[in-house]
């Protein structure tokens, strides 16, 4: 779903738990992505570069200096470079959950913590890991997502696989990356993305504002609000199927329940589409819904409204908000460890 939910941060590499080849691939993977980046005025500023793309990368300039400006995310080389990849997506993630649970199994990394994915550069080998975990008996999910951030270890660079987003989603997508710069928190993916959606959904209607456009905010709202149905919809599914794997029943009986559900699902999907009018966003996640697709989209907003208010309470001051942020994950983090 969410770019900045899919963090692949380089340290994956270095972790004990991961093959040989996870590490190449990891690896070359992200240095021949970053081998592939140029400077962003470079490439606006080359007479082959087409039109449009040179248009989106001044509007992308443009949303990279307001967020260090206006939103003081940080102001460094992240987002100031552009790499084509001639793909589809960045990088494809596998998510992994046992027949009768809905919890993902867990790949645990240095710095960034432990993960519900593993990710790859190359869709191949990423159908590969699941092949071989469907092998094992689990329900597999590969999901292809465009964007990855590196948490400041790196200058993540625009991409060709995000670069034409609508320029409201391009500012989000930007302004909550960058986010993940500012605070994240080891283990705690719920908290790191209801402050990065924070960040992002005020970023967007300061920056539309100050560009004279708060009419399209309505646009970008709608989109969000689509986006929270989709998830508590995957997050109803979520729940019923976890009470029905906690039940006292036989393995046959538990496979047809589950069939059940899945039915229900794709059944109440298809209600909400017609509700959005149609709207067909969505879809590539229900081709082949499975526990591991339910655990991928597991809801990590709960936090939003908490942090929405702590950034009234700092009087809308993006740098107060951010120390505040600071305080209480680090209140979080003390509280959690006793």
């Amino acid at each position: 779903m969410r770019a900045s939910g899919y963090l692949l941060a380089l340290t994956v590499v270095l972790s004990g738990c991961a093959t040989g080849a996870y590490y190449a691939q990891a690896i070359e993977g992200h240095a021949a992505l970053m081998a592939k980046a140029r400077p962003v005025d470079e490439v606006i500023g080359d007479a082959a570069t087409p039109p449009a793309l040179r248009a989106q990368l001044v509007l992308a300039s443009s949303i990279r200096n307001f967020a260090a400006r206006a939103l003081k995310l940080p102001d460094n080389g992240s987002y100031r470079s552009y790499a084509v990849l001639e793909r589809k997506y960045a990088v494809w993630n596998v998510v992994a959950a046992p027949e009768f649970s809905v919890e993902a199994v867990q790949s645990c990394f240095p710095v960034a913590g432990c993960v519900s994915y593993r990710g790859f550069f190359a869709k191949d080998a990423a159908e590969t890991h699941a092949a071989a975990q469907r092998a094992r008996g689990l329900d597999a999910q590969v999901t292809g997502v465009p964007a990855y951030s590196t948490l400041g270890w790196f200058d993540d660079p625009l991409l060709s696989t995000f670069i034409n987003y609508r320029d409201t989603q391009l500012a989000r997508l930007i302004f909550h990356e960058l986010a993940h710069q500012v605070v994240y928190v080891e283990d705690d993916s719920t908290f790191n993305e209801s402050f990065a959606v924070v960040v992002e959904e005020e970023g967007v209607r300061r920056w539309l504002a100050s560009t004279g456009r708060d009419g399209a905010l309505d646009g970008f709202l709608a989109a969000q609000i689509r986006q929270r149905e989709f998830v508590a919809l995957i997050d109803e599914a979520r729940a019923r199927l976890g009470r029905l794997y906690t039940q006292p029943i036989g393995v046959d009986a538990m496979r047809a329940g589950k069939g059940v559900e899945f039915v229900a699902l794709a059944t109440r999907y298809a209600q909400l589409k017609a509700r959005w009018g149609g709207f067909s966003g969505y879809d590539r996640f229900m081709v082949a819904p499975n526990n591991a697709l339910l655990a991928s989209i597991a809801t990590y907003t709960q936090r939003v409204p908490e942090l929405r208010r702590l950034f009234v309470e700092s009087g809308g001051d993006f740098e107060v908000f951010y120390g505040r942020v600071r305080a209480l994950a680090a209140s979080t983090a003390s509280t959690a460890s006793r």
